[in-house]
């Protein structure tokens, strides 16, 4: 076979190319597989794959190229494969991952690269595992994440220094296949574990701030600086807390392993306040450390009453600039504070009359549209919620069932097709193991694999909105194995006729025991049988040593006996024999 097939039966779930002169795997070859979960084309000869091999392959779980020639493998075509969770290239000539790969494999939880080209990984790749991604480490053995990287040529820089760090682990998520993984460079490490190496010139970053927190008064200018240490010289790049873009920084390298940087912020308003980030990063590792930012002062707005014999309309707005009382400084800020000309008031004439009531009547105006206002925003509001609480899924049934799955269906209710649904199931009655499927309502359907056969499960859907209490559920069954039914019967077939031979066997046997028995215990024996049956006839012998290598070994005896007479001669063992001898003193000896 020098190609992949393409009469594959479209509702294959699991398919295995082993053993071929295929040589490589060309755009959408399998496509029209969609229920395609487990995909092996092992030990082969490939040496190219494209980039849309394995387009529409929406639900496969396993995908297995070991054995082959790969030397560059399209990262890219993961995207392809949302549910992909292992991912097996061992045996192969792959050199490099590159960083733009790290996105794919964030859902891979079995990662073998062993038995390749390998010197160095992306320094980032490490970042997407815990400890180095940030995320509590857990215990719960779901959540390993298995890597093989055995066998590969590494050079133990600093560029590997998280990969072997991670090795020097005892409590990590990450699960190494071999725990012994050995430096084939450079020269004074060659051959060295990676739990006995000590990396040279390789120290994560360290961050300082002038201060942790800034209170600056409002329209100022603001100076935030950060320093960092480390070798190789980390970069220094700045972040807030809202995810909002900062810009205006600059930063500085004065000699090795030293870096700092400076953000500005001219003419502060209040959405400048808040918690700014200055983060340093190398292939060592990261570091990051956080100035809080106040802003301080108010601005107040005066209405003037109106003037005389022109109505109740305000003439025009005055705006006042009121000072902070409490201002924190720190050596790396500086505040600039506005002009006393930038502050605009209105001063109004005198009336003749007093304005007091027409002004208590346009704030009374005012204050009631503001509450007809919020009333119908309330109102809009509970409806908007009342509305969202009626978009659910219904119709739940459960088709396809199998042994080991099934397959859930819906209808969404006025939900969009993007809108996430969780499903989860478990045997029923089982809280604790319980399985989540992520999918959306659009989808309509989502298979539930790995169950047990003959089992009652329940399942439930969960959409984000939906009212408590309203998530639809339901029971069913799982088929019981019929392969296992089939056994049993052929088993039960072959037992009994099995035992309908062996039984007369037995049968036989036992009666013949007991008859022997009972001839044995007879005491008037038939002298003709005796005869027939216990003795032998020997002819006449005379008393003769025999010797063997000059020593005497046995000695036989003479009797004279009559045709009729016969001669029972027994004897103990070989080495009894060997050591009785006959003198011509002695009389004659035997051994029965």
């Amino acid at each position: 076979m020098s190609d992949i097939p393409v009469n594959v039966p479209v509702d294959t779930v699991k398919l295995r190319i082993e053993k071929t002169a295929i040589r490589r795997i060309p755009t959408e070859a399998f496509y029209y597989l969609v229920d395609l979960r487990y995909l092996w084309i092992t030990y082969n000869s490939i040496t190219s794959v494209d980039t849309a091999s394995f387009y529409n392959l929406k639900v496969l779980h396993e995908l297995r190229l070991d054995g082959n020639m790969i030397a560059i493998f399209p990262w890219e075509s993961l995207k392809e494969m949302p549910r992909l969770r292992t991912l097996d290239l061992h045996n192969n000539r792959l050199t490099n991952v590159p960083t733009e790969a790290i996105p794919y494999l964030l859902n891979i939880t079995y990662l073998d690269l062993s038995s390749n080209k390998f010197s160095t990984l992306p320094s980032d790749l490490m970042d997407i595992w815990p400890p180095f991604n940030g995320l509590p480490v857990s215990t719960n053995a779901s959540q390993k994440v298995v890597l093989g990287l055995q066998d590969n040529p590494w050079f133990c820089d600093c560029k590997i220094s998280k990969l072997i760090e991670m090795s020097k682990m005892a409590d990590t998520p990450v699960v190494l296949m071999d725990l012994f993984l050995t430096c084939a460079g450079p020269e004074n490490l060659a051959g060295v574990l990676f739990q006995r190496a000590e990396l040279d010139n390789c120290v994560k970053p360290s961050v300082m701030t002038s201060a942790t927190k800034i209170t600056s008064p409002l329209g100022s200018n603001v100076l935030l600086r950060c320093d960092a240490t480390g070798f190789p010289t980390p970069t220094l790049y700045w972040a807030k807390s809202d995810g909002s873009p900062v810009n205006n920084t600059v930063q500085e390298s004065p000699g090795d392993g030293i870096r700092w940087s400076i953000m500005s912020l001219h003419g502060i308003v209040y959405k400048d306040a808040g918690n700014y980030s200055c983060k340093a990063k190398n292939v060592a590792g990261n570091a990051e450390a956080t100035i809080s930012l106040s802003v301080a002062g108010t601005f107040s707005t005066t209405i003037p009453p109106p003037r005389p014999g022109t109505g109740t309309g305000p003439t025009s707005l005055g705006t006042t600039f009121i000072p902070p009382t409490d201002i924190t400084s720190s050596p790396f800020v500086t505040s600039t504070v506005l002009p006393r000309t930038s502050t605009v008031s209105a001063v109004p004439r005198k009336p003749k009359t007093t304005p007091s009531s027409g002004l208590q009547k346009g704030s009374l105006k005012q204050t009631k549209s503001q509450q007809g206002g919020n009333g119908r925003k309330l109102a809009a509001d509970e409806k908007s919620k009342k509305s969202d609480a009626s978009k659910s899924v219904k119709d739940l049934k459960i088709v396809e069932e199998t042994a080991d799955s099934a397959v859930l269906l819906w209808t969404a209710d006025g939900l969009p097709n993007e809108a996430p649904l969780t499903v989860v199931y478990s045997p029923y009655g089982e809280d604790d193991s319980k399985r989540t499927v992520e999918t959306n309502a659009g989808s309509g359907k989502v298979l539930l694999d790995g169950l047990s056969s003959g089992m009652r499960y329940s399942v439930c859907l969960f959409a984000k909105g939906s009212a408590a209490g309203k998530d639809p559920c339901i029971d069913f069954y799982t088929l019981d194995n019929i392969e296992d039914d089939g056994q049993n019967q052929l088993f039960m077939i072959i037992s009994g006729i099995a035992c309908a031979l062996v039984l007369p066997l037995i049968a036989l046997l036992i009666y013949k025991i007991l008859a022997l028995y009972c001839k044995g215990s007879s005491t008037e024996l038939d002298e003709e049988e005796l005869e027939k049956e216990s003795y032998v006839k020997f002819e006449t012998i005379s008393m003769k040593q025999r010797t063997m290598n000059s020593h005497p070994t046995e000695l036989w005896a003479r009797r004279p006996t009559h045709e009729s007479e016969r001669m029972l001669l027994c004897s103990r063992s070989s080495i009894d024999s060997q050591m009785t001898y006959k003198s011509d003193s002695s009389r004659s000896e035997y051994l029965c």
